[in-house]
C-alpha cells in the first residue's frame, strides 16, 4: 500500500465514522471500485490498518468532545465512589456506559461470523438503502428532547441499535442516531450521543486488537503508509463532527439519505451489469 492510498482510506474512515453512510462500508466499497487490492490479498494486514485507521478516528473525537471526556472519567470516579448517580458527569458516564454494553457481547460473540458472512459490496448496497429510508423516516418523528432525557432504559435501547451496526452498510452513527430520533431526541443531541458513543466503543476494540498488533509487528514499509492515514482520519474526522454537528442544527437528515440510496444504487448498477463482481 502506498501512502496516497492510505490518506485516501484515512480520510474515508474520518469522515464516514461520523456521516451516518457506514465507514465499515466505504472501506469496502472504495476499494471495490478503485481497485485497490493490498489490504484484500493482506487479510492479516488489513486488520492491522483498520485498528490504525479507528485509532485516527478516536482522535479526532476525543479532540472535538474532550470537555465531554473530561465530564466521562469524572463521572467514572464518582460512580465508583457513591455507587450511585449525584451529578452530570456520573450520569453522562452512566448512560454512555450502558449503552457501550450490547456492541460489546455481539462484538465479542458474533465477530468471526460477522467477518465471514457479511461485508460483500451487494449486501452493503441492501443496508445502505433499508437502513437509509430507516433513517428518513425516524427523522420525520417530532423532536422532543435533548440529552438530558437519555436515561439508563433509553441509552440501553440506542446501545442495542449500535450493536446492528457490526454488519458493514448499516452505519453505526446512522443507526444509533436513528434509534435516538425514534426515542425523540432533537437531531443535535442524536448525533452528540451517537459521537460519544464511539469513544468506548472504538478505544475498547483498539486496546484489544492494538495487543495483537504490537505483537505481530508491522510488514516492511509499512509504517509510513500507515502513520499518514492515522492522521488523516484523524483530521477528517474531527472536520466531519464539527461540519455534521453544524449542518443538523438547520437541516433534516435527508441528505445523507439521498446519498446513501444512489450509492446503493450505482453498487448494484455496477454488478448487475457486470461492470464489477458482487463480492471482493
Amino acid at each position: 500500500m502506498n501512502v496516497l492510498e492510505a490518506i485516501l482510506l484515512g480520510v474515508v474512515q474520518g469522515l464516514t465514522e461520523f456521516l451516518p453512510i457506514s465507514s465499515s462500508g466505504h472501506l469496502i466499497l472504495v476499494p471495490w471500485l478503485a481497485d485497490i487490492r493490498y489490504l484484500q490479498d493482506h487479510p492479516d494486514f488489513n486488520k492491522t490498518f483498520d485498528v490504525a485507521l479507528h485509532l485516527g478516528t478516536l482522535f479526532g473525537v476525543i479532540a472535538y468532545f474532550r470537555a465531554e471526556v473530561e465530564m466521562m472519567l469524572r463521572g467514572l470516579g464518582g460512580l465508583a465512589r457513591h455507587r450511585a448517580v449525584t451529578n452530570a458527569s456520573e450520569r453522562l458516564a452512566l448512560i454512555v456506559a450502558v449503552a457501550t454494553i450490547p456492541a460489546v457481547i455481539v462484538g465479542g460473540l458474533g465477530e468471526d461470523w460477522i467477518d465471514e458472512h457479511l461485508g460483500e459490496p451487494w449486501q452493503i448496497a441492501i443496508l445502505l438503502a433499508l437502513f437509509g429510508l430507516l433513517l428518513a423516516w425516524a427523522d420525520r418523528l417530532p423532536q422532543r428532547h435533548g440529552m438530558e432525557a437519555v436515561g439508563p432504559k433509553q441509552a440501553l435501547q440506542i446501545g442495542v441499535a449500535q450493536a446492528a451496526a457490526l454488519a458493514p452498510g448499516v452505519s453505526r452513527s446512522g443507526v444509533t442516531i436513528t434509534a435516538g430520533r425514534v426515542l425523540g431526541l432533537d437531531r443535535d443531541a442524536a448525533a452528540r450521543f451517537s459521537f460519544l458513543l464511539l469513544i468506548p466503543a472504538v478505544g475498547g476494540a483498539v486496546v484489544l486488537k492494538g495487543v495483537g498488533v504490537i505483537q505481530d509487528g508491522l510488514p516492511a514499509g509499512a509504517a509510513g503508509p500507515m502513520a499518514a492515514g492515522v492522521a488523516a482520519a484523524a483530521v477528517s474526522s474531527y472536520a466531519a463532527i464539527a461540519w455534521m454537528l453544524a449542518y443538523v442544527r438547520r437541516r433534516s437528515y435527508d441528505f445523507f439519505v439521498v446519498y446513501r440510496l444512489i450509492a446503493a444504487a450505482v453498487v448494484l448498477l455496477l454488478i448487475l451489469t457486470g461492470v464489477k463482481a458482487a463480492d471482493f
